[in-house]
């Protein structure tokens, strides 16, 4: 074979091949386009997460405010039998409790059967948040089981430290690890109960109620801890109370 061919086939055989320069530029190339869909994914699921987080606030805070609606919706005029001691006489009471930090109420609507439950007394309260950082709304189930049972909550007559009117005194709502939390991270909670009166202050607000009827309608007054213009915030709400009958007058025994 003549020699020119030989050294021509030797030059062939070592170009072909990759050089050091081109692998480096090669790993490079694929090292950026690797950091660059890392980032893009991580954007992405954070996008996602915040996303997902929001609609689950917004959710849970137009849950809350669908389940209090329904709660005092099913409001039920129950009359209770208040026995204090065990020497004292039975006196029927309208079972309604309310006061600007906790209320109690029989309803036709549970967290657990909905409106095909059977009745229940709520117990609402507002207590300090974690970290005492606000506060939130907490509300107990019970079964009611007859006027006897709702009376035992009553502790007996005696006058309103706000109006001085005599009515019945409630014994303080337990908050327990079967309590459920309605809402949380708030700056403030209250309730408030709407009388109606002669014209012509046609309607007042009440932040305790020791009247002998029902409340013509209840307000919950709800604000964020800490507002997010992004997010459903809770709302105050004022919710009738569609009783069409009323209790007699209180008769203290």
């Amino acid at each position: 074979m003549p020699r020119h061919r030989t050294i021509s086939a030797q030059k062939r055989r070592s170009s072909a091949g990759v050089t050091l320069m081109e692998l480096l530029i090669a790993v490079t190339l694929v090292s950026l386009l690797s950091a660059g869909i890392v980032i893009a994914l991580r954007v992405g699921l954070s996008a996602m997460n915040k996303a997902d987080t929001r609609l689950t606030a917004n959710r849970r805070v137009t849950s809350v405010e669908r389940i209090l609606s329904e709660q005092l919706s099913g409001f039920i005029p129950v009359v209770a039998e208040c026995h204090p001691s065990a020497d004292a006489p039975i006196v029927p009471i309208l079972f309604f409790q309310g006061e600007a930090a906790s209320m109690r109420l029989a309803s036709t609507y549970s967290l657990q059967q909905g409106s095909r439950g059977q009745p229940m007394i709520l117990e609402f309260q507002v207590i300090p948040g974690e970290n005492n950082q606000g506060v939130r709304l907490v509300v107990n189930e019970h079964l009611y089981a007859g006027p006897h049972e709702a009376g035992r909550t009553c502790m007996g007559y005696g006058a309103d430290p706000l109006t001085g009117l005599i009515g019945p005194r409630f014994l303080p709502i337990s908050i327990g690890a079967n309590s459920f939390v309605l809402a949380d991270k708030l700056s403030y909670c209250r309730f408030s109960y709407r009388e109606v009166v002669p014209a012509p202050a046609s309607v007042k607000w009440l932040a305790h109620w020791s009247q002998t009827t029902i409340p013509d309608a209840i307000r919950i007054e709800m604000a964020p801890l800490m507002p997010d213009p992004g997010r459903l915030q809770p709302v105050t709400l004022t919710i009738p109370v569609r009783v069409t009958r009323h209790m007699e007058p209180y008769e203290n025994n």
